[in-house]
């Protein structure tokens, strides 16, 4: 598969604060997408460190950041999901909305940690989804680390507040195991 993954800032963060970037890298160079709205959120000047990474992603052109334009669909998306959501529906973060409506817009997947609040977004625009854990289910997959390796990895994505679901990546994978991984 080729699609572009759309990350909003809490799963592409949950690598970055671990400095395990490489593995986005080495699963989707060229194909990581950081959405504006997303990089505004790392760009935060008490955690430099998470631009820094981002910025090295984007010169090493493993990642790009893409604006969402005024005018466009992706736009009319957007400004729905933060500011004029549907009678009965909840505004969401920014980056998350930026990612559904890029997502959406350019036949990508949304990549985010953040299942409650996007969920009915998904659904609706019928899009593709996947977490932090299924990307190290991926990682693992292609042997680019050990069941071993995803736990210490877990395990400090957890120490860093990330919200990545289970206890450990032997949890995840036990508690997904009849779940296939959308992406490769």
């Amino acid at each position: 598969m080729t699609d572009s993954l759309f990350f909003d800032a809490d799963c592409i963060s949950s690598f970055l604060w671990v400095e395990q970037e490489s593995l986005l890298s080495q699963l989707y160079s060229g194909r990581i997408v950081i959405p504006r709205p997303v990089y505004v959120e790392l760009s935060y000047p008490r955690t430099p460190h998470l631009k820094a990474r981002t910025d090295a992603l984007v010169a090493s052109g493993h990642a790009e950041i893409i604006d969402i334009i005024v005018g466009t669909e992706e736009y009319n998306i957007y400004h729905k999901l933060t500011v004029e959501p549907e009678k009965g529906r909840k505004l969401i973060g920014k980056g998350e909305a930026a990612s559904i409506a890029l997502a959406k817009e350019k036949d990508g997947i949304v990549a985010s940690n953040n299942f409650r609040d996007i969920n009915d977004y998904i659904q609706e625009y019928r899009l593709d989804h996947i977490t932090t854990g299924e990307v190290l289910v991926d990682a693992l997959n292609k042997k680019l680390i050990t069941v071993k390796e995803g736990d210490v990895i877990w395990a400090a994505m957890l120490r860093k507040r990330r919200k990545i679901g289970a206890a450990t990546f032997s949890e995840f994978l036990k508690s997904n195991s009849n779940k296939n991984c959308k992406i490769t």
